[in-house]
């Protein structure tokens, strides 16, 4: 437990500053209980997708404007093939959809390959086209979903053997995110592949010469970004019941809960677990807020301001471990 607690230090005191705000809660809000929890696990899924999208590039030493947009475009894309369509039709939609998003972030990496313009730029011109590509889809929220779709995150967990209690803490949405992040997340993690990426986001140039394939590299990172990403869309669509073509604010959130995370701006250092525990942290801040009933805009300000400071933080801590 202390070697544990010496490699995953950051994520051991984001856990339990994630614990410390659960008590706030409850003393703000005496009556806060499971069902809470239920629709906290319910708006995390997507910025958690979000965030674990952005956690990949991050580690192979890059960023992706484009997450948000994204996610849009593969929500209404979902939403308009179900509207209207048959049960069973969702079960080719949701392939259908993950490999749109594969597809699409490995085009944003073959772009910042071929054409070797800075990952910055690039992402953001695609955030304007797949913005533009999911109005041409929807111009408005409509669509659908599949109805077992929304059932996989609305409710909770039955364990058999455990008492009601407890399992009214076990949220559907909270099982679907784990199961779908380790499903991608544990493989990649002790693959080849994995430690490719983390070594071209230390150094490119020391990859390289070690014979890591870094261009490969590079999109196939991005490739796994647009997956996760795929995978926000459809949480939004089982979260609502319909696509909505406008992108959420996910982007500035992800930036903001991968540097909470731990993962460096740099590249080459961090996981998935310290970002998804700081999703949750950012989301139980709102909720606090929002309990203590403070006006919406000055929370949207503090939000805001939380947000720049932990990104401005993150990259002061890249600064000075490049010096």
């Amino acid at each position: 437990m202390s070697h544990f607690l010496r490699r995953q230090g950051w994520v051991s005191g984001l856990f339990a500053l994630l614990v410390a705000l659960f008590i706030i809660t409850k003393i703000i809000q005496p009556g806060y209980g499971s069902g809470d929890f239920g629709s906290l696990a319910r708006a995390v899924l997507p910025y958690a997708f979000a965030v674990a999208a952005q956690t990949v590039v991050v580690i192979a030493g890059g960023i992706d404007l484009s997450v948000a947009a994204m996610m849009a475009l593969t929500s209404v894309t979902a939403a308009s093939m179900m509207a209207g369509a048959s049960e069973e039709y969702a079960l080719f939609v949701v392939p259908f959809v993950l490999a749109m998003g594969f597809v699409l972030g490995a085009l944003n990496g073959l772009l910042i390959v071929v054409t070797r313009v800075p990952d910055i730029v690039v992402t953001l011109a695609m955030l304007f086209v797949l913005q533009g590509a999911a109005l041409l889809v929807l111009d408005a929220p409509g669509g659908g979903a599949a109805e077992w779709l929304k059932a996989l995150i609305s409710g909770t967990v039955p364990i058999p053997g455990l008492p009601d209690a407890i399992d009214a803490w076990l949220p559907k949405a909270l099982l679907v995110l784990v199961i779908c992040l380790c499903v991608v997340w544990i493989p990649l993690r002790r693959s080849r592949l994995g430690l490719s990426i983390y070594a071209i986001g230390s150094s490119e140039l020391a990859a390289f010469r070690s014979g890591v394939p870094v261009k490969r590299t590079r999109i196939l990172a991005y490739a796994l970004s647009g997956l996760f990403a795929a995978f926000g869309g459809l949480a939004l669509t089982m979260s609502t019941g319909i696509g909505a073509p406008i992108p959420g604010p996910y982007l500035l959130a992800s930036v903001a809960a991968v540097v909470l995370g731990g993962v460096a701006l740099g590249g080459g250092k961090g996981g998935l677990l310290g970002p998804i525990i700081a999703v949750f942290v950012l989301r139980l801040v709102r909720t606090d807020l929002t309990l203590l009933a403070i006006d919406p805009n000055v929370t949207a300000i503090i939000e805001g301001l939380i947000m720049v400071a932990v990104v401005m933080f993150g990259a002061f801590i890249t600064m000075r471990g490049r010096q």
